[in-house]
């Protein structure tokens, strides 16, 4: 074993867990919950993950509660899942890797036609991507939403869920309170980012009340939104620290928008024509097919593409940074490690080589990498992610 394969393989801490190497699976949307629950596609995805070698997977995305979702095919947290999810943690725990589970909710992207009613929002904020208007949440929506996220993190400990991770970035719900792009409140969850703190601290306060103070509570969490308006890194960096005082264990700083910059927090090619075949909705197949490159802007891959920000989050926290975007090879994920971070979280090189990990600690090389011609994304649509690229042979630079 060379000296790159010892780093990377070295055991770490998160909480009250020691994981065997550095690598963990990313919560990316798997698109294998078609009725809302666990599939054995599902099981099958993250036990294969465990097999290669990771140190835990992250099970995506699972929302709080049911009306958090934008997709029929999303899972949400409820007591009657426990026993199908207990099935999904044993599988990963039997090939000795933890499970984590992603808890969140869609706020004012979630779908009218999946959750039967009006979106919710930090304010009321036209949605191009729906094409709809949230509806502001209240002081008692707002205080349903922190217990959603308290007893779904419950729910994940009693259904043997070894960690959680909370999604505060990507546009999701806590994002968006976060976020001046979508939150024009006027009360004390708006304005100031003290304000525009509070709620995501009072969720992360009663989970770590409610969990004890060796649980791992992971938060993904954006380092800028990539829109005007949007959030920045100065205030990201204010947001980290503030995550840690309420408890944070570990923090995974990412970018993008949702409803806005979707491909920023993934870069590489923009796969329109896979996106649109996927597509269950005629009206959806026809937008995305005639606006789908001005709706959803393309960016340009780049190794480690947020190490430069992210160091600046690793600087001002003293709990473990996770790394996550741009690593394709294990000299990514050894780059990343010594610029400081903790660990890295990866998506699409592990749904591309479910060994990857395997491959390191063997010092075998993987000679077809992940290309990121982000098929896989529109696949998550198509009844659930895998590697096109490498089923179909067929790679697209």
């Amino acid at each position: 074993m060379d000296n790159k394969a010892n780093n990377i393989l070295t055991s770490g801490n998160i909480g009250n867990l020691v994981l065997k190497n550095r690598i963990i699976k990313a919560g990316c949307f798997e698109g294998m919950s078609q009725n809302g629950g666990v599939t054995p596609e599902l099981i099958e995805h993250h036990r294969k993950m465990a097999a290669g070698g990771t140190a835990m997977t992250t099970v995506a995305y699972c929302s709080v509660s049911k009306d958090g979702r934008a997709y029929g095919h999303e899972m949400w947290m409820r007591k009657e899942l426990i026993p199908e999810l207990k099935s999904l943690t044993s599988k990963i725990q039997a090939e000795a890797a933890y499970a984590s589970i992603q808890l969140g909710h869609c706020g004012y992207f979630a779908s009218k036609q999946v959750i039967g009613k009006r979106s919710l929002g930090a304010s009321s904020k036209f949605n191009l991507f729906r094409m709809s208007i949230a509806k502001k949440m209240k002081a008692t929506d707002i205080q349903e939403k922190i217990t959603d996220f308290i007893n779904a993190t419950s729910m994940a400990i009693e259904a043997g869920f070894d960690a959680v991770e909370i999604h505060a970035g990507h546009g999701y719900l806590i994002s968006q309170f976060l976020s001046p792009y979508t939150n024009n409140r006027k009360d004390e969850y708006g304005g100031s980012l003290e304000n525009r703190l509070r709620f995501p601290l009072e969720i992360i306060k009663g989970i770590r009340k409610k969990v004890g103070t060796d649980f791992p509570i992971l938060i993904k969490m954006n380092l800028y939104d990539g829109i005007k308006g949007g959030l920045e890194i100065n205030e990201a960096i204010e947001i980290a620290k503030a995550f840690e005082t309420e408890g944070a264990s570990a923090l995974i700083p990412s970018s993008g928008f949702t409803s806005k910059t979707p491909f920023l927090m993934l870069r590489g090619r923009l796969p329109i024509f896979e996106m649109v075949a996927n597509q269950s909705s005629w009206l959806m197949k026809l937008s995305l097919a005639l606006f789908g490159k001005l709706i959803v802007q393309e960016y340009t891959y780049t190794r480690l593409f947020h190490l430069k920000e992210a160091k600046k989050i690793k600087t001002v926290v003293n709990i473990p940074v996770i790394y996550i975007g741009g690593i394709k090879t294990s000299e990514d994920v050894e780059e990343a490690l010594q610029s400081g971070f903790d660990f890295v979280q990866i998506g699409r090189a592990l749904i591309h080589d479910n060994n990857f990990v395997n491959h390191i600690a063997q010092n075998s090389s993987n000679l077809n990498i992940c290309d990121t011609c982000n098929r896989c994304v529109a696949a998550m649509d198509g009844g659930g992610v895998y590697c096109v690229s490498k089923v179909t042979g067929n790679y697209v630079e």
